[in-house]
């Protein structure tokens, strides 16, 4: 994307990947995505500062040879759970037209008109069985991680 925040060709070829568990690192990722196509980039992003300096910060942007490729991965691992979350998986120019309209939203909409999560259905809603799987999946992530690291236990 250029600088002025419009669109490039190449952004139709580059995929915005959110929804990411911290545990999922860059070679995972390429791995995840590399049978759709040729990968010829990918920018996996990190805290820069902060508390959480170095650590994932959730999302990456994969960029393919071709927009074919991108969208195939697109369509192929949008939804698909990844360390017991679902993926999010965008065109990385729709990614930036939702954040823009999501910023809005957040301030002037009520709960019930703001964007809900897409998972490829036709109603463009998570249906009640994906939500409670979504969160029965967080739920055992969360205890996972409590396991591996007992210092993230509530007190």
């Amino acid at each position: 994307m250029d600088t002025g925040g419009f669109v490039d060709e190449k952004s139709e070829n580059r995929l915005y990947v959110g929804n990411l568990d911290l545990r999922i690192n860059e070679a995972a990722l390429i791995k995840m995505f590399s049978p759709y196509g040729k990968i010829i980039s990918e920018d996996f992003l990190w805290h820069t500062r902060g508390p959480k300096k170095g650590e994932p910060r959730g999302y990456a942007f994969i960029q393919f040879c071709r927009k074919e490729e991108a969208e195939l991965a697109k369509e192929k691992m949008h939804g698909r759970l990844a360390c017991g979350r679902p993926l999010v998986v965008r065109l990385a120019s729709e990614k930036q037209l939702e954040d823009i309209s999501h910023d809005h939203s957040k301030r002037s909409l009520p709960e019930a008109n703001r964007p809900r999560f897409v998972n490829g259905s036709s109603s463009g809603q998570m249906s009640r069985d994906e939500k409670v799987a979504a969160i029965k999946n967080k739920l055992k992530a969360l205890e996972e991680d409590e396991k591996r690291d007992p210092k993230k236990q509530k007190r």
